[in-house]
């Protein structure tokens, strides 16, 4: 009941905070209408930072067409601008309001092209940059086009008439002055940083005074303080967001080093911090790990940030403010989540994957948690969020982190994991072991959950131990309840069965390791793997069923096939 009490009062108080943000966004409009004048609109652009994004030429030859392949599908616009028409999905039209696509017109930058990318852009203005209302301004939707515009200035300005341009500046600069306008009101997430980032850039590409060029890099040198942690992660916990974020500050640093102002102060050691922590997370196979809303990452895009890293070397064994650790011999890896989401603010986008594991070898993943849809319906995501989409035990189908559904407070993590207990060692073979043990299942079910997993030092076997126990100072339970440990496996990798026992894993270059739980039955069972490149995809899962009291303690090995 205190508990219970407890959750309440946190609901409430997050609700309270989430309604201030809220009428502060929505009355910055107002605020800006009263404040904007035509007056301090820059006349030019003094540079455009550089995209490090991947270009496809094949959307550029699309967007020729009217045709825009963008958030997982195809829109058609029959030959009038995105902008005149109803945009089929709710993701598409952010993709198609952000101006992210304008890279991909680099692709061809013929006149042509750049006069169309400058009609649509016109439209834009027309329709929806008058007033600072809808899908348009939303906070990250605003600030990625501010940056893409002030990237890709080059292909919408060039051969413009002298009345475009000074409308493309008045627009700009608007939208600016509504970024600066929005930050406060924003709770300390990745959009916040990134609005931080879009304002430094305006700064150096627009004619203003060194002053103020010095104030937006003070204020984001705050901001890096507040959101990227001491090990170089993101408050967020999620991996992806350190590729995205980099991505924008390179360009950033260079143009700052380019024009010959002062870098600010946390910028550099900023990065040099980020990049341990995203090498951390890179599998074998070159991608990302699956945790906390990371979902597909394009290999171009990671191998351009990489190539920028001035501080290679082999990734850390832990982040500890992360909190993930990584195990890694002779080619196989291991990582593990043993940390819970740092406020109700950060955990928007957290998955209930409390000491979910992923495994890779050689030039494959082998063992993976089921990813985040990049674009699919609320229940999709929530369904990715689920304990049951990753790779640990479920109890009675209930994920260990409750998600709440209410509009208001937009499915953040409430309830559910405490405390998690973290322990490392060597054994004596050279083996490299993580212990860890959560409370998610305590309140609902009475059961804490502890995983161990070793490594071996020759890297060819894994053994793990689950185990399921009631606290010294706890009720034992009343009734018995089904339990699932769940091992995702990645859609390249195929399955046969051994027997009941044991069944052998085979990624597509031959490399194979055996998965056996010694006494207990484990299930081939149908899967979704939602962070495929090309979407969401049909995968294959292993799954060991048992009861609790009846069986509370599970060893499994997974062991390389020579």
């Amino acid at each position: 009941m205190i508990m219970q009490l407890a959750d309440r009062r946190r609901l409430v108080a997050f609700g309270l905070r989430e309604i201030g943000r809220r009428f502060y966004r929505r009355t910055a409009g107002l605020r800006l209408a009263l404040t904007s004048s035509a007056s301090g609109v820059p006349d030019r652009l003094i540079v455009a930072p550089t995209d490090l994004r991947a270009i496809d030429p094949f959307v550029a030859e699309e967007i020729a067409q009217r045709r825009f392949p963008l958030a997982g599908t195809s829109f058609d616009t029959e030959g009038y601008s995105p902008f005149e028409v109803e945009a089929p999905t709710e993701a598409l039209a952010e993709r198609l309001h952000s101006f992210a696509w304008l890279r991909h017109i680099r692709a061809d930058r013929s006149a042509e092209a750049c006069a169309r990318a400058r009609a649509i852009t016109s439209s834009w203005m027309n329709n929806h940059g008058r007033r600072a209302r809808g899908l348009a301004w939303r906070p990250h939707v605003a600030a990625e086009r501010v940056i893409a515009w002030l990237s890709h200035s080059t292909i919408v300005l060039q051969g413009a008439e002298a009345g475009f341009y000074r409308r493309f500046m008045r627009s700009l600069t608007y939208q600016v002055r509504y970024l600066r306008r929005i930050v406060r009101g924003l709770p300390m997430d990745e959009t916040r940083l990134r609005i931080r980032i879009a304002l430094a850039m305006a700064s150096v590409a627009m004619p203003t005074r060194n002053a103020f060029i010095r104030r937006e890099g003070s204020r984001l040198d705050r901001e890096l303080e507040r959101q990227i942690l001491p090990d170089g992660g993101h408050v967020s916990r999620n991996p992806r967001i350190l590729l995205d974020l980099l991505l924008d500050l390179l360009p950033l640093r260079q143009t700052y080093i380019n024009l010959g102002h002062d870098v600010p102060a946390k910028l550099i050691p900023t990065i040099d911090r980020m990049y341990p922590a995203l090498r951390f997370f890179r599998h074998q196979d070159g991608d990302l790990a699956l945790f906390n809303g990371a979902t597909s990452t394009p290999a171009s895009e990671l191998i351009s940030v990489l190539r920028y890293d001035e501080t290679a070397g082999q990734p850390f064994k832990s982040l500890p403010h992360m909190r993930y650790h990584r195990l890694s011999a002779e080619g196989a890896t291991v990582i593990v989540d043993t940390g819970k989401p740092r406020s109700a603010e950060l955990s928007r986008r957290s998955h209930a994957g409390c000491l979910a594991f992923e495994m890779s070898s050689g030039r494959h993943r082998f063992i993976v948690n089921c990813g985040a849809p990049k674009f699919a319906s609320g229940d999709f995501r929530g369904l990715a969020r689920s304990t049951a989409a990753h790779s640990t035990i479920t109890i009675n189908e209930t994920s260990s982190s409750r998600l709440l559904r209410s509009h208001l407070c937009r499915s953040s993590i409430l309830a559910g994991v405490n405390e998690v207990d973290v322990e490392r060692w060597d054994d004596q073979h050279g083996g490299d072991w993580v212990r860890a043990v959560h409370d998610g299942y305590l309140k609902p079910f009475g059961y804490c959950h502890e995983r161990s997993i070793g490594l071996s030092g020759k890297g060819n076997k894994i053994k793990g131990h689950e185990r399921l126990f009631v606290p010294e100072d706890a009720k034992p339970p009343r009734a018995p309840v089904s339990a699932a440990a769940r091992f995702h496996i990645h859609p390249a990798i195929t399955m046969s069965r051994e027997d009941r026992e044991r069944v052998l894993l085979v990624a597509p270059d031959g490399e194979a390791w055996e998965f056996n739980v010694p006494g207990h039955a484990v299930e081939i069972e149908d899967d979704i793997f939602f962070a495929d490149v090309s979407g969401m995809r049909a995968s294959r899962q292993l799954v060991l069923h048992f009861s609790l009291p009846e069986t509370s303690e599970i060893r499994w090995m997974l062991k390389r096939v020579e």
